[in-house]
């Protein structure tokens, strides 16, 4: 049966430790898998990996017990299914700006009638078990990340948005958002309070 292990943390008032992975190699998500993370989150915008990578790593993963998720390229409805269909349990998107814009978000995760999700799950059906599609709506978890001024103008709207479980600061896209594209040289650049 599908379980979501953030779903759980969080009704037990649980908070939730995220590994990250920009690097597309299996092994490495295997290694990180085993580390304890609640969730590791698979990079497809700025990550050096692609969909094949990102399939074979949500395969890697699946046995550690870390929820497997997903920060997409961009608000693309195909993008975002397929990496649900491909086994992520739950999507940080990218570049939310406006509460109709996380409301278009949601709805990609969400089967109808509570969603446009597409049923198509070429992976997840199989790693995840039975009962996938019947408790998906529930269990899928989605972040909107929070990364322009005008997200920043709309954040208790964004906020709002019914279905959204969270949001995700962008660190460098916003400080270019609110600095008129300025960033301090180096690594330890300055960010937004």
């Amino acid at each position: 049966m599908f379980h979501n292990p953030l779903r759980t943390l969080w009704d037990e008032g649980e908070g939730a430790i995220n590994g990250w992975l920009s690097i597309g190699n299996s092994f490495v998500a295997e290694i990180m898998a085993a580390q304890g993370f609640d969730s590791l989150t698979i990079d497809l915008q700025h990550g050096a990996l692609d969909y094949a990578d990102a399939l074979a790593m949500f395969q890697a993963m699946r046995a550690s017990g870390a929820a497997p998720l997903a920060r997409v390229p961009w608000l693309d409805p195909g993008a975002i299914m397929k990496a649900l269909d491909a086994g992520a349990y739950g999507v940080i998107c990218p570049m939310v700006s406006t509460a109709a814009e996380a409301a278009r978000f949601v709805a990609c995760l969400r089967y109808p009638p509570l969603g446009t999700r597409s049923f198509g799950p070429t992976r997840v059906g199989i790693a995840a078990g039975p009962g996938y599609f019947a408790g998906a709506n529930g269990l899928v978890v989605g972040f909107a990340m929070i990364e322009t001024a005008e997200a920043m103008a709309n954040l208790e709207a964004i906020c709002a948005t019914p279905g959204l479980d969270g949001v995700y600061i962008g660190p460098a896209d916003l400080t270019l958002g609110l600095t008129a594209g300025r960033l301090a040289p180096g690594f330890d650049r300055e960010e937004p309070e």
